[in-house]
């Protein structure tokens, strides 16, 4: 399969109006949102399926209703190379997350069958339901299910109107009782490989198209509660004062300090709750939040540590009671090196800087590491915007990102690593 840059142009060209059509299925008309097991669901589902055979491949929905293609190998039934993303979206997206690696490893498997060119493997590219959580809040819907490890617990979770998954499984035309038949082999599977925007800024930075991950960083998230004491604001000296917003403030911009003392490692303080919230009133409690994620396990534990030593000296400093529940905790994804070193190589061969930089952001690559080894390609987005309609990437990285990976296929052994150009 040789990719001529006129080629890579065309195809991105192809890949960048298909996008555009999945963005016009959505839930609202004044912006995109597709949530999982909706009708704009079934849609997209259709419109990849159709693709997906134009490309000569096969397709089905299995049985929590990700879209599947297969593109054979030499041999029939050979284990597959799977190259997939997600179709659905948070509320009011863009239109390039998740939807890009579906799409364009589509396009590059039509450029093998236009030829008539067979691998020593099978390819397969999926489109799952459900990554984002939007609907039944736990993401992962789609890829947990195939890689084995999906939790039959959440059948019974409901959506904002009442309805639970099950039922909705069911509505959607699957069968709830035959979710086990989506997990796959591991014997079947060569390993994964995810093509996504960056939702960041260092591609930009670095001027750069392309970059490979080296891991998707682990996440710790914390609730904190903080009982001070209300009292009115004017009567009050401040020397006598438990005020719970103070001590929140502090922990806040300790959170900033701990964190900005480490590469590599970031921390968010996303929500704040204030009781009694009163112009006049001192405040009695606060609820905060705080999200810490680096790509080391070792690295976010230290930050943590730290985290909840500064809301206990905090706590007793201003005397306010302090109660921190974690909330939310998985460990850092590494990248297999073999697929670092495959895309890499394919990068270097055709002339690409491709840096390597870890992933603050989750993916179906994380929970696909518990079927197989994973590799990550990401690809520069414009301010590193994303999760917002101003998401926006150009043509001519989609046309490198299709090169690289066009280029990666051909090289790809069972092993993981690139072989000599071909």
């Amino acid at each position: 399969m040789k990719t001529s840059k006129n080629s890579s142009d065309a195809l991105a060209r192809e890949v960048m109006e298909r996008l555009d059509v999945l963005a016009g299925i959505s839930e609202s008309p004044d912006n995109l949102t597709r949530r999982y097991l909706t009708a704009e669901h079934a849609s997209a589902n259709a419109q990849v399926c159709e693709w997906m055979q134009k490309a000569g491949m096969t397709a089905r929905v299995d049985a929590v209703g990700n879209v599947i293609g297969r593109y054979e190998g030499m041999r029939p039934g050979a284990p597959a190379l799977i190259l997939g993303s997600h179709l659905d979206t948070v509320i009011d997206a863009g239109r390039y997350d998740g939807m890009l690696g579906v799409v364009l490893p589509i396009s590059c498997i039509a450029e093998l069958n236009a030829v008539g060119e067979r691998l020593p493997f099978a390819i397969e590219v999926i489109g799952f339901g459900d990554e984002e959580g939007v609907r039944f809040q736990s993401t992962y819907l789609g890829s947990s299910p195939v890689a084995g490890t999906f939790r039959k617990e959440l059948l019974e979770r409901k959506d904002r109107d009442g309805l639970s998954l099950g039922d909705a499984l069911t509505a959607f035309g699957l069968d709830p009782d035959k979710i086990d038949s989506a997990a796959r082999r591991q014997t079947d599977v060569l390993g994964y490989v995810e093509i996504h925007i960056e939702q960041g800024p260092v591609l930009e930075r670095q001027d750069c198209a392309v970059g490979i991950v080296t891991a998707i960083s682990g996440a710790t998230r914390l609730e904190i509660m903080l009982n001070g004491e209300a009292g009115h604001a004017g009567t009050v000296p401040m020397t006598e004062r438990r005020d719970a917003l103070m001590a929140a403030a502090e922990i806040i911009l300790g959170v900033e300090e701990i964190c900005r003392s480490r590469d590599g490692l970031v921390g968010t303080v996303g929500q704040l709750d204030v009781s009694p919230g009163a112009v006049n009133v001192i405040p009695g409690a606060v609820r905060l939040s705080v999200d810490l994620r680096a790509a080391e396990d070792d690295t976010r534990q230290q930050a943590l540590d730290k985290v909840n030593e500064l809301v206990s000296s905090i706590g007793e400093k201003r005397k306010v009671e302090s109660i921190v529940t974690k909330t939310h905790a998985v460990a850092s994804v590494p990248c297999a090196p073999g697929l670092i070193t495959g895309l890499s190589s394919a990068a270097s061969i055709c002339g690409h800087a491709a840096p390597k930089l870890s992933s603050g952001a989750g993916h179906d690559a994380a929970a696909m590491s518990a079927l197989t080894d994973v590799g990550m390609l990401f690809v520069r987005c414009k301010g590193g915007i994303s999760h917002n309609a101003g998401e926006s990437i150009e043509m001519s990285d989609v046309a490198v990102a299709a090169e690289v990976l066009c280029k990666f296929l051909k090289t790809f052994d069972e092993t993981g690593k690139t072989c000599h150009d071909k």
